[in-house]
């Protein structure tokens, strides 16, 4: 998947106006209309105006295009970084009704603008409910084990008098409870958009995620490490105290163990009913033999076993990039 230069394509800087974004792509869409153009990529040109335009059209999507794609240019190969749009609210304004959008536009927004619904507008001689507010957010995984209080900051993308993009922070207090998991929702009452004619006010819904963690990858409630052993421990066997997000647990790793096994402890992923299991995957990991001492000591174990490890082939096994 290539990036795409938004601004590029409708030919306006970064700092652009909305209303030079809407001039710019009406001046465009005239030209490569189907019906107008007689060149043989009119109707792929007319498409990649329509998506640069829904995207730089709407505060919320070119806030988050400009944060992902400040250290990126047009034609590089790319993929969302983890958490990319984490700490941005947005209305949900706007849904994307008959784009047919790139897989670059389904990557970043698709998800949350197929979920959207068009937003007209309140009607102003009544009393009317707030809009609702989304945000996603990411936590540290030993918070969800234990449950703890965080504040967190957010920005919302918002045009200043001149039409210029800006971003507005606030930041909230929040409790996180014991036993979250990633994707699931917090509802904030009454943190969204302001009612009208003495209308309640929105409310705010946190999507969870996790912040890369050093040590450990989560799967639903179940969450996984990898255990380092040198070849004696899993050839003999070994009893190790090892950390986990809920604190120390003493495993006990069995003789003859292969690279690849898990070691399974019930109930020790991230607490619920059920609560996940937590998996240590082992890996096998070689001495260095930096000295003439450590290769005679490899040259005398490979005398005293004689043992040839493609003797047996080995069954191929999907390799877990991280």
């Amino acid at each position: 998947m290539k990036f795409q230069d938004y601004y590029a394509i409708l030919g306006v800087p970064r700092s652009a106006t909305q209303d030079e974004i809407k001039r710019a792509y009406r001046k465009l869409a005239r030209k490569h209309h189907p019906d107008v153009s007689k060149d043989a990529d009119a109707e792929a040109r007319f498409k990649e105006l329509g998506e640069a335009y829904a995207v730089l059209k709407d505060p919320e999507k070119r806030a988050a295009y400009d944060q992902v794609g400040q250290n990126w240019k047009a034609g590089q190969d790319f993929q969302p970084p983890p958490g990319w749009d984490a700490g941005f609210e947005f209305r949900g304004a706007g849904a994307d009704d008959g784009l047919d959008a790139s897989d670059f536009f389904e990557a970043l927004f698709g998800r949350r603008a197929r979920a959207e619904q068009h937003y007209r507008g309140p009607d102003r001689s009544h009393a009317h409910r707030g809009q609702d507010h989304h945000a996603k957010v990411l936590i540290d995984l030993e918070d969800a084990y234990h449950g703890a209080q965080r504040s967190i900051s957010l920005r919302m993308p918002a045009l200043d008098a001149r039409g210029q993009l800006v971003l507005q922070s606030r930041t909230l207090d929040i409790t996180i409870p014991k036993g979250i998991r990633a994707g699931q929702h917090l509802r904030l009452a009454g943190q969204g958009e302001p009612g009208l004619g003495g209308g309640p006010a929105g409310d705010l819904f946190l999507e969870i995620g996790f912040n890369p963690h050093p040590h450990y990858h989560v799967e639903g409630r179940d969450v996984f490490a990898n255990l380092p052993l040198a070849p004696w421990e899993a050839a003999l066997g070994c009893s190790l105290n090892l950390p986990t997000p809920e604190g120390p647990v003493q495993v006990t790793v069995p003789e003859r163990s292969a690279a690849g096994r898990q070691l399974r402890l019930r109930g020790k992923g991230i607490p619920g009913k059920p609560a996940g299991d937590f998996y240590f995957v082992l890996a096998i990991v070689l001495p260095p033999a930096l000295t003439d001492a450590d290769k005679a000591a490899y040259r005398a174990f490979a005398n005293a076993f004689h043992f040839d490890p493609r003797a047996t082939p080995a069954p191929s096994r999907k390799v877990d990039p991280r």
